[in-house]
């Protein structure tokens, strides 16, 4: 278990870069989450090989990493050949060893179920959400000897969302973490949105960049860099189920 992926947006490439200044890393190249990788390596004589992605990309696939996208892209479209230029599975499994992959803040505008599920739909609701995740996990099955990491979803400030559709993504947080995630497979469930939330159904205004914007600020970034990659080392080491 050598080479590890990040699949993300611009949350993930905030946690990526934590503390670190853009200046120093247009110089270096290294955010928080490869400095903690490098100096874990050279204390314990490891060789592990973090790296990053934008996943998918803007162009020609979209800039949406939401439960259908993954979908989209790793089931619906498997096989061999890239979809819309984004690699599939069967490519990224011949490549890393761990892969990593997350959802942005938009995930958590879930709309109400509508009792008629689709787990070909785009649209953001619970039950189609659980759909994708379910085929996902049933897809993810079949690479055994790799290693996935998934962050439970990140949410929005309190101006961009209302309460009941914050309140469907701690529903959704809960199905991932208690009913979805299962002990002993090749998936590993990282829970971002705790960390994020701190018990409030909201990104709270001191870990966001304003009340208008829901990206995490750098303080914030930086406190949970190293426990994020204390997290994958440890899945790499077998410590967690």
């Amino acid at each position: 278990m050598k080479k590890i992926i990040f699949l993300h947006h611009s949350t993930g490439w905030n946690v990526w870069m934590g503390k670190t200044n853009k200046y120093v890393f247009k110089i270096t190249g290294k955010g928080d989450v490869l400095k903690y990788f490098r100096s874990y390596n050279s204390r314990n004589r490891t060789d592990y090989q973090i790296s990053e992605r934008f996943f998918p990309k803007e162009f020609p696939y979209g800039w949406n990493n939401y439960p259908f996208d993954y979908y989209n892209i790793w089931v619906r479209h498997a096989g061999d050949e890239p979809f819309l230029k984004e690699d599939t599975l069967e490519i990224l499994t011949r490549q890393y060893d761990v892969i990593i992959f997350k959802h942005c803040y938009p995930v958590s505008k879930i709309l109400p179920d509508t009792g008629v599920p689709d787990i070909n739909s785009y649209q953001k609701r619970l039950e189609n959400y659980k759909l994708q995740y379910d085929a996902l996990k049933k897809k993810i099955h079949e690479f055994g000897n790799t290693k996935f990491i998934v962050w439970t979803p990140a949410v929005h400030v309190r101006s961009h969302i209302s309460e009941d559709e914050a309140l469907r993504t701690l529903e959704f947080h809960d199905w991932v973490v208690n009913e979805w995630d299962e002990k002993g497979d090749n998936i590993f469930v990282w829970d971002f949105y705790k960390y994020e939330t701190e018990g409030e159904l909201y990104l709270p205004e001191r870990h966001a960049f304003s009340e208008n914007n829901s990206h995490p600020v750098k303080q914030f970034a930086a406190g949970v860099a190293p426990k994020f990659s204390k997290f994958v080392i440890d899945v790499i080491e077998g410590n967690i189920e």
